[in-house]
């Protein structure tokens, strides 16, 4: 894993500025082409300049670190290191040199080390996400998920959209799972959450009907325990079972009656079974209570629409197509119901536009499903995509 070149760019910037205080003349000199060296990647030559400044002003923290980052670069890790250290002892807060360390000693594989550095880095300068990454990084390796998550959060608060960041915190939380997951098997594996957490895989994978075998199994085992009847409703409802989806949100409302995504799911239901006016009342309480329930107006304008009432309808379908984070099948679902709605209204001009926003979204899903197919055949057989050999002559 490589230090980050743009900052270690900044850093030289930043360290030049106190120069003239430290240095002569013909060693300012000699500092900025050796750091224009290192920028340049001429490591060699910035690294030659380094030394010979370090030798004539010893006490120039600046010089041993950036020293040390052409050493690092160069895959020389002790003399990186001996250099770090050097430039902190002369100034323990210099920014970014105990980061170095850090990074330098856990390319050294001495984890020890490289977390007690890093950790004075996050200390010393709190909103460096670089500082944070590391440390997770450091702390995942020597095996504290916990830690390295914590870490990780920090650093994706300061930076959220860094990648780099990104997968590592994913990876922290993975393992903090894992680790979870493998200690309540040992604890007892005979636990309702064993199969809660398997049904909850059969259903992030579709497998509905494996999921409520599970789900139904963690019943037995905990009948009245708050949610298990809410997730196996909205398994048997994907698996187009309706009326054992009805009792199970109706059980679960039994248990809980302040669930009210359960009386939500409840109202949507009632919906799709053709009862409008018990499903409209059923998602307006709900949203009394809870008014961000997602797809909301997409669920109450097909009541609207059930019930007759084509202009509030149109208004709830019109929300739908631009409600944020909404899922795209929804999107375009509601872009259908509304030319719908609007032709009832005699409203053409309008129909129209929302039928082809519709079939557009239509042709766009159906060509990414069309691309999707052809990766898929090509990882399958990479010889596919080759044209077919030329005939031989008779």
């Amino acid at each position: 894993m490589r230090i980050y070149f743009a900052y270690r760019l900044l850093l030289l910037l930043v360290v030049a500025v106190p120069v003239r205080a430290q240095l002569t003349a013909a060693s300012e000199t000699q500092f900025r082409q050796a750091s224009e060296a290192m920028r340049q990647g001429q490591l060699d030559q910035a690294a030659d300049g380094f030394s010979s400044i370090v030798k004539a002003s010893p006490t120039f923290a600046e010089a041993y670190l950036n020293l040390g980052l052409v050493r690092e670069e160069q895959g020389r890790h002790p003399e990186a290191i001996d250099n770090f250290q050097k430039a902190l002892q002369l100034k323990p807060r210099l920014r970014g040199a105990n980061l170095f360390l850090g990074v330098a000693q856990f390319r050294s594989n001495q984890m020890d080390s490289a977390i007690v550095a890093l950790r004075k880095e996050t200390a010393a300068y709190p909103k460096d996400a670089n500082a944070w990454m590391w440390l997770g990084v450091a702390e995942l390796e020597k095996g504290d998920g916990q830690g390295a998550a914590d870490a990780l959060d920090r650093a994706a608060k300061l930076s959220p959209d860094n990648v780099d960041i990104l997968y590592h915190r994913g990876r922290a939380h993975l393992f903090v799972s894992n680790d979870s997951y493998s200690r309540m098997f040992k604890a007892d594996p005979k636990s309702w959450r064993i199969r809660q957490l398997l049904a909850e895989s059969n259903a992030s994978a579709e497998r509905h009907i494996d999921a409520i075998a599970e789900y139904e199994a963690a019943i037995k085992l905990a009948p009245n325990e708050p949610r298990l009847h809410e997730d196996l409703g909205t398994q048997y409802r994907l698996a187009g079972k309706t009326q054992e989806a009805e009792q199970a949100y109706l059980k679960e409302l039994e248990i809980d009656p302040q669930n009210i995504t359960a009386q939500y799911k409840l109202g949507v239901l009632a919906i799709e079974n053709g009862d409008a006016a018990r499903g409209k009342s059923l998602i307006e309480a709900a949203l009394r209570v809870k008014p961000d329930l997602q797809h909301s107006d997409y669920n109450l304008g097909r009541a609207e629409m059930l019930l007759g009432n084509d202009a509030t309808a149109a208004q709830h379908f019109e929300r739908a197509t631009t409600a944020a984070g909404s899922d795209p099948d929804i999107i375009e679902q509601s872009w259908y119901q509304l030319g719908i709605v609007y032709r009832r209204l005699h409203r053409i001009a309008e129909a129209q536009k929302a039928m082809a926003a519709f079939q557009k979204l239509k042709d766009e899903e159906v060509d990414n499903s069309a691309k999707a197919l052809k990766r898929y055949q090509a990882q399958q057989n990479p010889n596919s995509a080759q044209p077919p050999p030329a005939p031989e002559n008779p």
